[in-house]
């Protein structure tokens, strides 16, 4: 009989529903990670909720481990590497606590709009000031969204039900999903600008982290309100500070810090901020949700094989997995190096396959090239529910299979449809194992996809290898693979580099002053 620890406090039924479904349980919470590792041999599967942390050590000392269900969306604490490393697939809940966190913005909201934490605490002081709480109303005023996702587009509903007017940006928002959602798509200037609210609904990425900079926090309209129950680290903290002791910053409601717990921050004390602890999954609803979903989607696993929302593992028969495996493998890379090179909307995601490819089973496939896509733009994104994600946010998905054989015995292009026109890549496996790429934007190069890259696009002259080779030496950045390719002589080349290390924006603002260089990226695998 499987057995299931539970490390966290859950709602009971989480339990219950192991049991009956065939699967012993135990509920023994608050361990330290030494006492956890103790005994985490004994079980087939961890349930967990934020408080226990799946890290290496735990993951080396889990023997028998096949499953951590994780009841909620964030898996920051589950290193998803080591798991996939030990073959321990990761699930999580990702639309168990959505309302619940939509409602939590919506409240915060409401909050700062009148001055309600500040006003109860003056009036059970005793004190009776009318006059000092002079809150503005919401109707009729333009909310700013800075992700347009699933916690967004509720967040968006329950504001056009207060009179609202919603604008949104969204890099990955389609002008079809904007109507969808009767909202007015814009760049992250005009929402500065213009909105009296604004709500963060967006994963911490490269691209998101300090977004609400000091910078932006600077272009925002005078008096704006800021609501963030997303992440830490989305916004400035010290900025915060600045904007509102300044008075440019009406008010502003944290949900995330930074550093959690937040038992110290700046920011408390200030006038006009509200702070929570982390409460935007925290209702007896969501809780109730999440616990039953891990425990449905775990039992499931252990018992009968079955995978739902795995971070790390399509759902799959026992039959096609082997054959299948390399191909997703495969198609994840190429959806993800897509995803990391193109900005703006995206229309269409055409995913072609050809020769050997054509003859498999394309769900997997387009949803391992969906969730590495979308991967680049939220922490929820799985191959489970990347279609109905992709769906959501207005993507239309193609599918094209050709059976002959081409240049390869095998291929997978990914086409994505952008305002600037047509964009592919395209793969191949080698020795039917290999991920490989072989095109990238029309340009032949072979590459592996793998680890830290950097990405640049370069006119093709001489000197140009020699001179970036000796910008990353004097930048102690140690290159592990070179790969390039180019259009013609004299023409516009690309080259892909492996490195040791994340590249930084200090690294790639020194490469774009290299002469003739046309765009540099770092890429992540």
């Amino acid at each position: 009989m499987p057995k299931v620890l539970i490390s966290d406090k859950m709602d009971p039924k989480a339990a219950q529903i192991f049991r009956e479904r065939g699967v012993e349980v135990d509920e023994i919470t608050g361990k330290t990670p030494e006492e956890l590792k103790a005994i985490i041999g004994e079980y087939d599967g961890l349930a967990i909720r934020s408080s226990t942390k799946v890290t290496k050590d735990i993951l080396d000392a889990a023997t028998n481990l096949k499953v951590v269900g994780r009841a909620g969306i964030g898996v920051d604490n589950v290193d998803i590497p080591a798991a996939s490393a030990k073959g321990v697939v990761v699930m999580n809940t990702p639309f168990g606590n959505s309302i619940t966190t939509a409602e939590h913005a919506i409240a915060l909201m409401f909050a700062l709009a009148r001055q309600l934490p500040e006003a109860d605490l003056s009036t059970q002081a005793g004190k009776w000031e009318k006059n000092r709480f002079m809150g503005v109303e919401l109707t009729s005023k333009t909310l700013g969204l800075i992700g347009a996702g699933n916690i967004g587009s509720i967040v968006a509903d329950r504001a056009h039900g207060l009179r609202m007017k919603v604008i949104a940006f969204d890099p990955f928002l389609s002008p079809e999903r904007a109507v969808e959602l009767g909202v007015e798509k814009v760049d992250l200037d005009d929402l500065l600008a213009r909105a009296d609210f604004i709500t963060l609904h967006t994963p911490l990425t490269d691209q998101t982290r300090n977004i609400l900079s000091r910078d932006n926090l600077l272009r925002t309209k005078k008096g704006v309100r800021i609501i963030n129950c997303a992440r830490g680290g989305l916004i400035d903290e010290a900025a915060l500070k600045e904007g509102l002791d300044s008075g440019h910053i009406a008010g502003a409601a944290l949900d995330v810090f930074v550093e959690e717990p937040a038992k110290d921050s700046p920011l408390f004390g200030t006038p006009n901020f509200i702070s929570t602890p982390h409460l935007g999954a925290s209702t007896t609803e969501a809780q109730v949700n999440v616990a039953i979903q891990v425990a449905e989607q775990m039992a499931d696993y252990l018992v009968s094989g079955g995978v739902t929302n795995a971070l790390n593992m399509p759902s799959l028969s026992a039959e096609e997995a082997p054959r299948l495996k390399p191909y997703m493998a495969l198609a994840e890379k190429l959806g993800s190096l897509v995803g990391q090179l193109t900005h703006g909307a995206i229309g269409r995601i055409s995913i072609h396959s050809e020769g050997a490819a054509a003859e498999l089973n394309q769900k997997p496939i387009v949803s391992a090239v969906l969730a590495g896509f979308l991967r680049t733009q939220t922490d929820t994104v799985n191959m489970v529910n990347a279609p109905l994600l992709a769906k959501e946010r207005g993507i239309e998905v193609r599918e094209v299979r050709t059976e002959r054989e081409a240049d390869y015995h095998t291929l997978i292009r990914v086409s994505v449809k952008t305002e600037a026109g047509e964009r592919s890549v395209a793969g191949t496996l080698f020795g039917d194992q290999a991920p490989r790429l072989v095109e990238l934007f029309g340009i032949k190069v072979e590459a592996d996809l793998a680890g830290h890259m950097l990405y640049v696009v370069n006119e093709d002259a001489p000197g140009f290898i020699g001179r970036l080779g000796t910008l990353l030496g004097e930048s102690d950045v140690n290159i592990g693979t070179f790969h390039l390719g180019r259009r013609s002589a004299g023409g516009e080349a690309v080259l892909l580099l492996s490195v040791d290390e994340a590249v930084d924006a200090d690294l790639i603002a020194r490469v774009r002053q290299l002469a003739g260089v046309k765009t540099v990226m770092g890429l992540s695998f």
